[in-house]
C-alpha cells in the first residue's frame, strides 16, 4: 500500500470531520469596525460549546460590504467561503443576521451568476445548511422610509449610533435628546441635513484617530451607495423571491424575532431612566415605520410554521407585528428552528447585561425582556441543529486527553484581542 495515499486519505478524512459557520452580518455593517462588534457574543458562544462537544470547527466573520447590493454582498461571501477553506474540503453552514439571510440565500441558488472571479458553484455545493435569523425576506417597510436622501443620511447616523453605543455602552444624552426627538416628531424625519451631520460628528469625536477614520469610512459607504435599502423593499423582494430558487441539498431554517408593541406599558417598562426613555422613543419612530405592512399583504404559511408561531406566541403575528427594523412574519423561509420574544439585535447579543464579559450594551430600549438566558437557550438550539448527533472524531477525543496545549479543536478567522475606541 502507497504511504502517500494513505496520508492523503487521513488527511482527507480530517479535512471532511470539519464544520465550517460563517457568520454573515446585515446591513449595519459594524463588524468592518473592529474584532468581531457585530457577532462578538455568538462568536464567543459558538466556540464554547464547540468545544465542549469536541467536534472541530472552524468560525468566520464575513467582513461584508454594509448597504451594497445583494449581488456584491453575497461575492464577498463566497469569495470568504473560498479563501478560508482552499482546496480543503468540509461541512458548510451558513448563518445570516437580517440581510446577511439573503446574501446566503443568493449563494445557494443553482447557478447564480455574481459579480466575482471565484468558481460560484464550487462553493455553494460545499454549504449543507442555511439559517436567516431576523431576515427581511418579504422585504421590510423600513427601507423604503429610509431610501430617500435624507433617509440616507438618518441610516448613516444610526449606523454611527449603534456602533458608538455598541462601543461605550452609551450615548450621549444630548444627542439622544435630538435624535429621539427627530423619531418622536415624523414630520421632522426629513430633518435638515445640517443637524444629521452635525450629530454624526459629535460621536465621531469620542472615538480615536485611527477608529475615527475606520468609522468614517464605513459611513461614506453606507451613505454613498444605498443600493441594499432599494432591494430589501417589500416591492423589490418580490422580485427577488420569484428568481431566487433554494439548492435541494441544503437545509433552510430561520430564526423570528418579534419585539414588543411601544405605548404606554412600554414606555413605562423602560422606567425614570431618562436615556432609556430618550432610545425608547427612537425605537417607537423605528417600529411605526416598520409596522407600515399593508394588512392585505401575503406572508405565505405551511401548516407545520403556523403552529409552531402559534405556540410561541400564542397566536400568527399579524402584518405589522416586527422587531424594530424588519416584519416577523416577513422573516420565515423554510423550517422555522426557533420563534423569539426578542428585538433585532437582541439574538445576536446587544442586549443589556454590561455584568459579563465582554459586556453586553442594549441597542435601544424596546422592552423584550430578552437576557442571557434566552441568548444561549437559542443559540444552543442554532449548534444543536447544525451539529445534530455529530459525535466528536477519535482523534478529536484523544486531543482532549492529551496535555499538549498546542491542539485546538476550535478553530476562528478572528483575533480574540479587543479593540481600542
Amino acid at each position: 500500500m502507497s504511504t502517500s495515499g494513505s496520508l492523503e486519505s487521513n488527511a482527507r478524512r480530517r479535512d471532511d470531520d470539519v464544520h465550517y459557520i460563517y457568520l454573515i452580518p446585515g446591513f449595519f455593517g459594524f463588524a468592518n469596525l473592529g474584532r468581531l462588534r457585530y457577532f462578538v457574543h455568538v462568536h464567543d458562544f459558538l466556540v464554547q460549546r464547540c468545544a465542549a462537544r469536541g467536534v472541530p470547527v472552524e468560525i468566520h466573520v464575513v467582513k461584508t460590504h454594509p448597504t451594497s447590493s445583494l449581488a456584491l454582498r453575497a461575492a464577498r461571501l463566497v469569495d470568504t467561503v473560498a479563501a478560508s477553506m482552499g482546496d480543503r474540503r468540509g461541512v458548510v453552514h451558513l448563518i445570516g443576521h437580517s440581510t446577511g439571510g439573503l446574501d446566503a440565500r443568493l449563494v445557494t441558488t443553482p447557478g447564480v451568476a455574481l459579480p466575482t472571479s471565484t468558481d460560484v458553484e464550487r462553493q455553494a455545493a460545499r454549504i449543507q445548511s442555511v439559517i436567516t435569523i431576523a431576515t427581511p425576506h418579504f422585504g421590510t417597510p423600513l427601507a423604503s422610509a429610509l431610501s430617500t436622501r435624507r433617509g440616507q443620511r438618518l441610516l448613516g447616523l444610526l449606523s454611527l449610533g449603534t456602533s458608538y453605543l455598541l462601543r461605550f455602552g452609551h450615548l450621549p444624552m444630548s444627542v439622544l435628546l435630538q435624535v429621539a426627538d427627530i423619531f418622536r416628531n415624523s414630520e421632522r424625519l426629513g430633518a435638515q441635513r445640517t443637524l444629521l451631520d452635525e450629530l454624526s460628528q459629535r460621536l465621531l469625536a469620542d472615538f480615536s484617530v485611527a477608529r475615527r477614520r475606520a468609522v468614517q469610512r464605513l459611513l461614506v459607504e453606507v451613505v454613498n451607495d444605498q443600493s441594499l435599502l432599494v432591494q430589501v423593499s417589500p416591492e423589490s423582494m418580490d422580485v427577488f423571491n420569484a428568481t431566487v430558487r433554494d439548492r435541494p441539498a441544503v437545509r433552510y431554517r430561520c430564526i423570528l424575532t418579534r419585539a414588543r408593541p411601544p405605548g404606554v406599558a412600554s414606555t413605562l417598562a423602560a422606567g425614570l431612566d431618562p436615556v432609556a426613555q430618550a432610545t425608547h422613543a427612537i425605537y417607537q419612530g423605528i417600529y411605526r415605520l416598520a409596522a407600515a405592512t399593508p394588512a392585505r399583504r401575503e406572508y405565505p404559511l405551511t401548516a407545520h410554521n403556523r403552529r409552531i408561531l402559534e405556540r410561541a406566541y400564542g397566536s400568527v403575528p399579524r402584518s405589522r407585528a416586527n422587531d424594530g427594523i424588519v416584519p416577523t412574519r416577513s422573516q420565515v423561509w423554510g423550517e422555522i428552528l426557533q420563534a423569539v420574544q426578542a428585538d433585532h439585535l437582541d439574538v445576536i447579543g446587544h442586549f443589556n447585561d454590561p455584568a459579563v464579559q465582554p459586556p453586553h450594551f442594549d441597542w435601544l430600549t424596546t422592552g423584550s425582556g430578552f437576557r442571557r438566558q434566552r441568548f444561549e437557550a437559542l443559540w444552543d438550539g442554532v449548534v444543536d441543529s447544525i451539529l445534530g448527533n455529530v459525535r466528536a472524531p477519535q482523534r478529536a477525543h484523544r486531543a482532549a486527553r492529551s496535555r499538549s496545549p498546542r491542539r485546538t479543536e476550535v478553530r476562528s478567522s478572528a483575533g480574540r484581542g479587543r479593540d481600542r475606541a
